[in-house]
């Protein structure tokens, strides 16, 4: 029997209309469609695609086991995500080697720091997987923004708020032109990092990018805390005829 497919396909930034040709012929034609969500909550993805699937779609939720519960350099942490990986791929593994493809959501670009990119490594030599490219988050944030993020020989810099404090010190202060996500509980210490670099009244914070909900400010505006879905922008200034 030849072996299903499994397709990582990216969604862009929460948009219907962003997506790509592929991705939507993919979704609707899906018998099998797997997504990534909290416990007890819908997932994004899904929300995404409502409207989109086929009325006898199998829906396989994969529920993470801990999201911010536990600290990332706790040991727990990597031993319960990688347990809960290597039972999705087990599941996905069992579908395709019967002959059936399966539909992996991913939010963005499912080889951007995505959830998919740990099935992938497990999967790949096992069954074939495919990956659908997908319009990234800070690509929706930066053009909400009505700038251009990069000139000329403009450096782009991508951080995660989860950085140490002096690390993002360092490397605001050298780059052009700077994105920086999760930035969520780590927000005081990036506000702190960015006013060391003397690089805060450059910067811009785009909540929702692409959404219904979209919201663009000054990142000096900003509050004690922000939506999940936010992104910061520096934008940078090089060279240009």
């Amino acid at each position: 029997m030849k072996s299903g497919t499994i397709h990582g396909v990216g969604l862009g930034p929460g948009s219907q209309d962003l997506m790509s040709v592929r991705a939507d012929r993919l979704i609707r034609g899906a018998s099998h469609v797997a997504y990534f969500r909290k416990q007890g909550r819908r997932g994004h993805a899904r929300s995404i695609v409502e409207g989109l699937l086929g009325r006898d779609v199998i829906e396989l939720p994969m529920e993470y086991p801990v999201t911010t519960e536990i600290p990332v350099d706790d040991p727990r942490y990597n031993a319960l995500l990688a347990a809960f990986y290597d039972k999705q791929v087990a599941q996905l593994s069992e579908i395709a080697e019967a002959g059936q493809d399966v539909v992996v959501l991913c939010e963005g670009d499912p080889f951007f720091y995505g959830s998919f990119m740990h099935l992938y490594t497990r999967l790949e030599g096992r069954v074939p997987v495919a990956v659908v490219p997908g319009i990234t988050g800070m690509s929706a944030a930066w053009t909400a923004t009505g700038r251009p993020v990069t000139w000329g020989d403009d450096v782009l810099t991508v951080l995660m708020g989860t950085l140490p404090e002096e690390a993002l010190v360092e490397r605001i202060a050298r780059t052009d032109a700077l994105v920086v996500m999760k930035i969520g509980r780590n927000l005081d210490k990036l506000r702190r990092a960015l006013v060391r670099a003397s690089r805060d009244d450059e910067a811009w914070l785009i909540e929702y990018a692409a959404m219904s909900q979209e919201r663009i400010r000054p990142f000096r505006e900003v509050g004690d805390s922000v939506p999940y879905f936010s992104i910061l922008v520096i934008h940078g200034n090089g060279r240009r005829p």
